[in-house]
């Protein structure tokens, strides 16, 4: 019986999204065709297909468990300035529109003008709509999703030393190497050739392999991949 690939399956399982990273059901992966050469030997699969579908399987676990640490970090998320924020009213379409977090941590809406929802949560900040909304509408129904991180977040997850979410500088960028340096860098069971950057595309989950040690250890300089606001990057085990 055909398998799914991995990554697939793992991002199909996990429900969709929240704040900027989507999984979608039937994403495709994509890996770019500069990374797709075999790994070093140091870090192939194991060559019996038993030993090498349960490396596989544990893997697909551990990318699920650390995609959940970030549905669940993005879920503690306290808005802050200049984030874009996707504002769904209930059976009221007029309602609906993305705005812009200004400076003192407001947005500005219909009916109810000025709501201050810096520092909320989004139930929080959704509790504070609806409450004012009942002024105007009969039990209003509000769905925010943040569209866009004024605080350029990525998280970086699985064999590092300090696994969380990192912020890309301002004004500047940051590459996958750098954004690992940041979390203290690789574990001694890292399986750093096959790390990974899991990004959202128009709803579509796309992952790219990333060679570390073409980059670190032949020059490559062109394979650290400039990250986006929302990457995960995932570091998996070494299979020894």
């Amino acid at each position: 019986m055909n398998r799914p690939p991995l990554l697939a399956l793992v991002l199909c399982c996990l429900t969709a999204a929240c704040g900027g990273f989507r999984v979608t059901e039937g994403a495709t992966e994509a890996v770019p065709a500069s990374s797709a050469q075999p790994a070093p030997a140091s870090e192939a699969r194991p060559a019996d297909p038993a030993a090498r579908q349960a490396a596989a399987d544990q893997e697909a676990a551990a990318i699920a468990a650390a995609l959940k640490q970030v549905v669940a970090s993005k879920a503690d998320y306290r808005i802050s300035a200049a984030d874009l924020i996707s504002v769904t009213v209930y059976q009221d379409l007029d309602m609906n529109r993305k705005v812009r977090v200004n400076a003192n941590g407001a947005i500005s809406m219909p009916l109810i003008g000025t709501v201050k929802v810096g520092g909320m949560t989004l139930i929080e900040a959704q509790a504070t709509m609806e409450a004012k909304l009942a002024q105007y509408l009969v039990s209003p129904q509000v769905s925010l999703f943040i569209e866009e991180y004024g605080n350029k977040t990525v998280f970086v997850m699985g064999e590092v030393q300090k696994p969380g979410s990192y912020p890309i500088p301002t004004e500047s960028r940051m590459t996958v190497l750098e954004a690992i340096s940041t979390a203290g860098g690789f574990t001694p069971i890292a399986g750093q050739d096959r790390t990974r950057v899991l990004r959202n595309v128009n709803g579509v989950s796309v992952t790219y392999t990333i060679e570390v040690k073409a980059i670190t250890q032949q020059g490559q300089k062109e394979k650290d991949l400039v990250l986006e606001p929302n990457d995960v990057i995932y570091v998996p085990q070494s299979f020894f």
